[in-house]
């Protein structure tokens, strides 16, 4: 980084700083390079180290760092896209889904799930809990609930639990003919439970896309999908799965 000192701007100086520090995480650092310390970076652009906390804050926030307990801070790997295209419509497993099943459990689920599935509302479901990593981070946690009646041949398999039953109803699903898929998306914040998933602080600002998988007019499974806003964005378009995007851009596409 340059050791020029920040001029006077209209705009707070955390901010300018911020943007300065951007330009030479692309120019001068590669993922999962680690900063200089906060002194150092203090001296170098002529700044009180409050000020620099605040630009490093605001550059976590923005998916740009991220501060890795014992290592430091660190320039954060590129965001995953999370496409919202018209391309293909496909079941959840397949060959080109980048998702880990984790468990799988039949529960009841909860009321506004279980009005979507159009089943009773204490009526079981399975529950496929998956997750997704880049770059050895976790970036999303995702609940698929499927009703029993779109997967009737579980029976006669011998996975009672875990991740071996999250594959066999996945491949029991994709059996069905798969009419189309909706999606919605809005902003929220991690609960308890996905904030230790996504290794976040309860609170944190997600993304919460839900799926609705259409056979045969009606709704065969609903996969909600939570996504940590720092690392990544919605792409829209006719690309078809989720992609990884490299560089600096940060639009959406």
């Amino acid at each position: 980084m340059g050791t020029t000192q920040l001029e006077s701007v209209p705009e707070p100086k955390y901010w300018h700083l911020k943007t300065v520090l951007s330009e030479a995480l692309d120019s001068e650092f590669s993922v999962g390079e680690i900063l200089p310390n906060e002194r150092d970076l203090a001296a170098r652009f002529g700044v009180a180290r409050a000020t620099l906390r605040q630009a490093l804050e605001q550059l976590e926030l923005e998916g740009r760092l991220q501060r890795r307990r014992g290592v430091g801070t660190t320039v954060a790997p590129p965001r995953v896209g999370v496409s919202l295209g018209t391309g293909p419509h496909t079941w959840p497993g397949g060959p080109e889904d980048a998702w880990q099943p984790v468990d799988c459990t039949a529960a009841v689920p909860p009321p506004a799930v279980a009005d979507a599935l159009e089943t009773g509302r204490d009526e079981p479901v399975h529950i496929v809990r998956r997750s997704r990593v880049s770059h050895g981070r976790p970036v999303a946690a995702e609940l698929l609930y499927i009703p029993r009646s779109s997967v009737p041949d579980l029976t006669g398999i011998d996975a009672p639990s875990g991740s071996a039953r999250a594959r066999a109803v996945l491949r029991e699903l994709q059996r069905l003919q798969l009419d189309r898929q909706e999606n919605a998306v809005e902003l929220g914040s991690a609960g308890a439970d996905d904030a230790k998933e996504l290794d976040r602080l309860p609170g944190a600002p997600v993304l919460v896309v839900t799926t609705r998988f259409v056979v045969a007019g009606r709704v065969a499974a609903l996969s909600v999908a939570t996504y940590r806003a720092d690392t990544c964005r919605l792409t829209f378009g006719d690309a078809g799965g989720v992609e990884i995007h490299a560089g600096p851009q940060r639009q959406a596409s």
